[in-house]
C-alpha cells in the first residue's frame, strides 16, 4: 500500500477558506468546566474549541472492538452511489452509540497519541462530533501552546468538493481581523479572481465598516455580522460598507453569495533586479487544480531565466504533501534532490495502516501524479540552490513541508514575513457515516531527520503584512523586503505605501492593541492548516 499525503487544508477557503467571527460571551456561556464546545463553521467543519472536556476519566482501552468492525453503523444510513468510489453505499442501520462506539476505536487504533487521550464518557455527549472533539491529547508544546490543534471534521460532501476541485459557498474573500475588540477592525487581504467579489470590485486592503447596516467597529450585533460575513448557502444576500484602498469615502455594495473555485497559483512573474530575474508566485492552496497551475508557472518561470524565486505562501495553509513534493522538486531540480526524501512519516507503534518503510516515504515527485495533469508527465524545474518564501501565521503544513524538505537536502531557504503556524503532523481522511474525520496519525521529517517544528518555523526577517499594496507588488512590504534580503543580506523593512485613512487608523488601533467590549476572534480554519494522505 502507497501513502499519499497531504499536510495543510484537508483542503481548505480562498477557495478563500473563510473563517467565522465567534462572539466571546458565546464560547465562555459554554462554561470553563463544562466540556468543549463544538462549533460547526460557514463551511461546515467542526472546530473544537479549547475549552477543558467534561467527564473525562482515565480508562483501559481493552475493551474498544477494532473501528473496521464497526464501521458504516449510521444513525441515517445513505443509500445510492458513492460519488467518489462509483459504488454503492455500504452503509447498514446504527445508531448514535455505535457512531461514537466507531470514532472512540478509530481514535485507539490511529491517533498518533493514542496513549494519551482521556477516556470521556460518550453519552455525556449530545453528537458524535461533540464527543469526538475530546478525543485527543490535552498535552502541550515547549512555547505551552496546545500540541494537538488540528483535530476536526468536514461533511464528507463538501470534503470532496473541497479538496478536489477547491468549492465553497462565499464571496471570494479572505477576511483579517486586525483588532477584535472595539473598535474592531476588518480588511480584506485576499479576493479570488473571477469571483463574486472580484466582479464587485473588492480589492485587498479594503476595510468594512458595516455590514447590513450594523457597524463593524462598535457593534454589538454579532448574528449579523456573522451571517453576512460568511453566508451559509448560495443565494444569500448581503450589503456592506466599505473604504477601498486609496479612497477617502466609503460605497455600498451588495453581494449575493455562490460557489467560489479557488485559483490555488496566482499572480506569476518576473521581477528585474541588478543580479536577475526573480521570478514571484502566490502559492494559496496544495489542492489538485494546482498540480497543473504549478508546473505552468514554473515553466513561466524557466523560460524567462529566472535566478531566484520568491514563492508567497502567506495564506497558504496546506493540503496534499504529494503537491508539496512535487513544487519542492520543481524548484530544486535534480542535482540535489536524487535518492533523497522529501518526507518521511511516522505513525503510532500500532503501525495502523500495515504500512511498510518504503510506504513512509514521500520523494520528490519528478513526474506528474495525475491530479489535474495527466499522469507520469515529466516535471520542469527551476535548478534553484536558494528560495525566499514569504510567510505568516496562516502558512502550515504542507506550506511548512515544502520549507522543511528543501531545507533537508541543502537548499538555502529564507524566510520573510511571520512565524509559520507550526504542524508537522497530517491526517489521513476518514469517512464514516457521511462525516470525514481528520485526527493527527503521523508526523514527518526531512531527509536530515527534523521535523521538530510544532512552534512553527521562525523568519529570516520578520516583516507585517501589508494590506496597502496588492500582493505581487515589488513595492510591498514583505516582497520589497525579501528582494532587499537576497541582495544585501540585510533585514531593512521599508515603510508601508500610502493607504487609506481609514485603514491607517484600523492598522495604528491594531498596533495599540484590542479595547474592551465584546471580542471577536477569526479562529484559524482548520481546513487550511492540515497534512492530509490520499
Amino acid at each position: 500500500m502507497k501513502l499519499v499525503a497531504s499536510y495543510g487544508h484537508p483542503y481548505g477557503t480562498t477557495v478563500l477558506f473563510s473563517s467565522i467571527l465567534l462572539a466571546s460571551a458565546a464560547l465562555s456561556g459554554c462554561g470553563g468546566g463544562g466540556g468543549y464546545a463544538s462549533t460547526t463553521d460557514r463551511n461546515n467543519v467542526a472546530i473544537a474549541n479549547s475549552i477543558a472536556p467534561a467527564a473525562v476519566t482515565t480508562g483501559s482501552s481493552a475493551d474498544m472492538v477494532p473501528a473496521k468492525s464497526i464501521a458504516a453503523q449510521c444513525t441515517t444510513p445513505r443509500t445510492g452511489i458513492d460519488p467518489s468510489t462509483q459504488v454503492a453505499y455500504t452503509d447498514t442501520q446504527g445508531s448514535i452509540t455505535t457512531e461514537k462506539s466507531w470514532v472512540r476505536s478509530w481514535i485507539n487504533d490511529t491517533y498518533l497519541w493514542y496513549a494519551e487521550v482521556p477516556n470521556p464518557v460518550a453519552a455525556t455527549y449530545a453528537t458524535v462530533i461533540d464527543y469526538f472533539a475530546v478525543l485527543k491529547t490535552p498535552a502541550t508544546t515547549a512555547s505551552g501552546a496546545l500540541k494537538d490543534k488540528f483535530h476536526f471534521t468536514y461533511t464528507t460532501p463538501a470534503w470532496q468538493a473541497l479538496s478536489q476541485a477547491g468549492v465553497s459557498v462565499g464571496y471570494g474573500i479572505d477576511w483579517t481581523l486586525l483588532a477584535n475588540k472595539p473598535p474592531r477592525s476588518i480588511v480584506v487581504s485576499q479576493v479570488t479572481p473571477g469571483s463574486i467579489a472580484a466582479a464587485a470590485g473588492i480589492q485587498r486592503g479594503a476595510v468594512v465598516l458595516t455590514v447590513d447596516g450594523v457597524d463593524v467597529v462598535n457593534g454589538s450585533d454579532t448574528t449579523t455580522l456573522n451571517a453576512g460575513l460568511f453566508p451559509t448557502a448560495g443565494g444569500q444576500s448581503h450589503t456592506f460598507a466599505v473604504q477601498d484602498p486609496g479612497a477617502t469615502a466609503t460605497r455600498q455594495v451588495t453581494l449575493v453569495a455562490g460557489a467560489v473555485t479557488s485559483v490555488p497559483v496566482q499572480s506569476v512573474k518576473t521581477i528585474s533586479t541588478t543580479t536577475g530575474l526573480v521570478g514571484y508566485l502566490l502559492f494559496n492552496d496544495h489542492i489538485a487544480t494546482a498540480e497543473t497551475q504549478l508546473i505552468a508557472a514554473v515553466n513561466q518561470l524557466k523560460s524567462a531565466n529566472v535566478v531566484d524565486l520568491v514563492l508567497d505562501m502567506r495564506y497558504n495553509g496546506g493540503g496534499y504533501l504529494d503537491i508539496a513534493g512535487e513544487l519542492a522538486y520543481m524548484i530544486a531540480g535534480p542535482t540535489p534532490t536524487a535518492g533523497k526524501i522529501f518526507e518521511k512519516l511516522t505513525f503510532n507503534d500500532k503501525n495502523p495502516f500495515g504500512v511498510t518503510d518504503a510506504d513512509t516515504i514521500t520523494p520528490f515527485h519528478t513526474q506528474t501524479l495525475g491530479f489535474s495533469a495527466p499522469k507520469n508527465q515529466p516535471l520542469p524545474y527551476l535548478g534553484l540552490n536558494h528560495v525566499t518564501v514569504l510567510t505568516t501565521s496562516r502558512t502550515c503544513s504542507a506550506s511548512e513541508a515544502v520549507v522543511n524538505g528543501l531545507r533537508g537536502v541543502g537548499i538555502t531557504v529564507d524566510l520573510i514575513g511571520g512565524t509559520t503556524c507550526g504542524k508537522p503532523y497530517g491526517f489521513i481522511p476518514q469517512d464514516n457515516c457521511g462525516m470525514t474525520y481528520f485526527a493527527i496519525q503521523f508526523k514527518g521529517v526531512n531527509q536530515a531527520g527534523f521535523g521538530d517544528y510544532s512552534d512553527g518555523f521562525a523568519p529570516t526577517c520578520a516583516v507585517s503584512d501589508d494590506y496597502t499594496r496588492a500582493l505581487g507588488d515589488p513595492v510591498e512590504k514583505q516582497l520589497a523586503a525579501a528582494l532587499a534580503y537576497r541582495s544585501t543580506g540585510a533585514c531593512a523593512v521599508a515603510s508601508a505605501s500610502t493607504a487609506s485613512e481609514a485603514l491607517k487608523k484600523l492598522t495604528a488601533k491594531s498596533a495599540e492593541g484590542a479595547g474592551t467590549g465584546l471580542a471577536l476572534t477569526l479562529p484559524e480554519n482548520p481546513a487550511r492548516n492540515n497534512r492530509i494522505l490520499r
